[in-house]
């Protein structure tokens, strides 16, 4: 997994060709709209590959299209900014559950966006409407992401602060080989809804270290397809987490979209801070597949709420529950081994719940430590505890339901 990451993040562009933007007509002055200029540099990069470059300055534009083999090369100082007029951003023909996005890469590969600069999705506007929707019992309206990456490969975002994103930050949908690394992502905490920070959806070979992540809603949320919206069921697999800081935000999340099931997931040297949730991995019936082959390690986790969270019922329901048929979309949790880990300030230690028909299996907590206000409440689960120490101020430290199967070291 990290040769593959290092190949990906080392790719070379077929040539020098660099492609200022101001050279092709953007004004970079924050209110005159750059896309034109913009999209001919992309074009004119794309052709034999090369370099297009943001010198510092600020360019208020329309959604772009990305292209293979080109570079966005935003220097320090320089910052592209998402256009303010909702009309600017069609909703798109093949999924029109969302709206084109500010930087949208379909079918593209050997693409990159490197640099100090800053990528703004100008996103109040989207929350705000949003919010007003919801007060009102109004159905959602789509919004855009700010990165829509769609059957696409060889992707690289280096060292850029990608902020205020009307929607999710960063989307990949049916890719291969996504590395996020060294990049700051901000949202305005809970008063930016839905803001997932970096969302792989039955997408591969994906690796994520060295990022900051402060959003509105899960920090990384690792996906693979609604059913009730049409989705392939296409796995995500291959996925490499690591040396990353979670601030605001749901945590590191595994669904709950997850039709097209979830395997090999390696995270570690993660630290939370403040989070609603920490390790996450979250479905419901209709919702689920095979998911599974997960490793936690060295997770340091600080005033999170939940700090781990394996729940089947996502939806909805879990006390005095009864087995239902088992179906295709049945979650089939398995294989989760989660070690040193330490927790302080957590209101509940851990909410561990399988379905009465599909139980997870082979949970593994090995030195695992947790100070919180309420136990670690588990049910419809085989865990094989080493050295898990749970301190709850208020209550029993475990609180067993159903179908619990623990062996404890």
């Amino acid at each position: 997994m990290l040769c593959f990451a290092l190949s990906v993040a080392t790719f070379a562009h077929a040539s020098g060709k660099v492609c200022d933007v101001r050279a092709f007509g953007a004004a970079g002055d924050g209110h005159s709209k750059d896309t034109a200029a913009i999209q001919k540099a992309i074009d004119s990069c794309a052709e034999t590959g090369g370099t297009v470059r943001f010198t510092p300055g600020t360019y208020f534009s329309a959604p772009l299209e990305w292209k293979s083999h080109v570079r966005l090369q935003l220097d320090s100082g320089a910052t592209l900014l998402g256009s303010s007029d909702m009309d600017d951003y069609p909703i798109r023909e093949d999924a029109p559950w969302r709206r084109v996005s500010l930087l949208h890469a379909d079918h593209a590969t050997d693409i990159a966006l490197t640099g100090a600069g800053i990528v703004d999705g100008n996103g109040q506007i989207w929350w705000t409407q949003q919010e007003s929707d919801r007060h009102a019992g109004l159905k959602e309206k789509p919004r855009p992401m700010l990165f829509d990456l769609t059957h696409s490969s060889k992707i690289r975002i280096d060292g850029v602060t990608i902020q205020n994103s009307p929607q999710y930050n960063i989307m990949a949908v049916l890719c291969d080989g996504l590395t996020v690394r060294n990049v700051k992502i901000l949202n305005p905490g809970r008063n930016a809804p839905n803001t997932d920070g970096i969302d792989p959806i039955s997408s591969s070979h994906v690796f994520i270290e060295h990022d900051l992540i402060d959003t509105g809603d899960d920090d990384i949320a690792i996906k693979s397809g609604l059913v009730e919206r049409g989705d392939p069921d296409v796995p995500s697999t291959h996925i490499t987490i690591r040396n990353c800081a979670l601030r605001n935000g749901h945590g590191l999340s595994i669904g709950s979209e997850t039709a097209g099931g979830v395997r090999d997931v390696h995270v570690e040297h993660v630290t939370f801070q403040g989070t609603r949730q920490g390790i996450r991995i979250k479905s419901a019936r209709g919702r689920g597949n095979d998911i599974g082959n997960f490793v936690f390690k060295a997770i340091t986790l600080s005033g999170v709420e939940v700090p781990i969270q394996i729940t089947a019922y996502y939806t909805g329901g879990v006390h005095g529950d009864t087995a239902q048929p088992m179906t295709p979309h049945t979650p089939r949790f398995h294989d989760f081994r989660i070690e040193n880990v330490r927790a302080t300030g957590a209101k509940q230690a851990a909410e561990i719940y399988g379905l009465p028909e599909s139980p997870i299996r082979n949970l593994v907590l090995r030195h695992v430590h947790i100070a919180s206000e309420k136990g670690a409440a588990m049910q419809y689960a085989q865990i094989r505890a080493t050295d898990f120490v749970v301190t709850a101020s208020s209550g029993e430290s475990i609180l067993k339901g159903p179908g619990l199967d623990m062996e404890r070291k």
